[in-house]
């Protein structure tokens, strides 16, 4: 019976991965082919959401990419969703998309 009452704790409490973190922003992700441009982006995009607590990935697994639509790259997906394809962003753009994808 120990172990029904621990998963019910363990339910309520949620995991890291699924948790909201700062301002409803889950997960961001930089979808790239490796090219200059996409490793740049990941990197304006980890300086700009330093010190938020939230974890950038760098997808580069085509098959993933073509399931968000992007036809270009490098892009931006916050919380499973692309909010630009094909532009480089500067770390101040991307906080501006982080706050609008917050709100919504």
């Amino acid at each position: 019976m120990g172990l029904f009452g621990k998963k019910k704790e363990e339910k309520k409490a949620g995991s890291p991965a699924r948790s909201k973190t700062a301002d409803g922003i889950r997960s961001i992700k930089v979808l790239g082919s490796g090219c200059k441009a996409c490793h740049q982006l990941y990197d304006n995009t980890v300086k700009a959401v330093e010190g938020m607590g939230i974890k950038v990935e760098y997808v580069t697994d085509l098959q993933k990419i073509m399931e968000y639509g992007a036809m270009s790259m490098p892009a931006l997906v916050i919380n499973e969703k692309l909010v630009s394809s094909g532009k480089l962003l500067k770390p101040a753009e991307i906080i501006d998309l982080i706050k609008i994808a917050a709100n919504n």
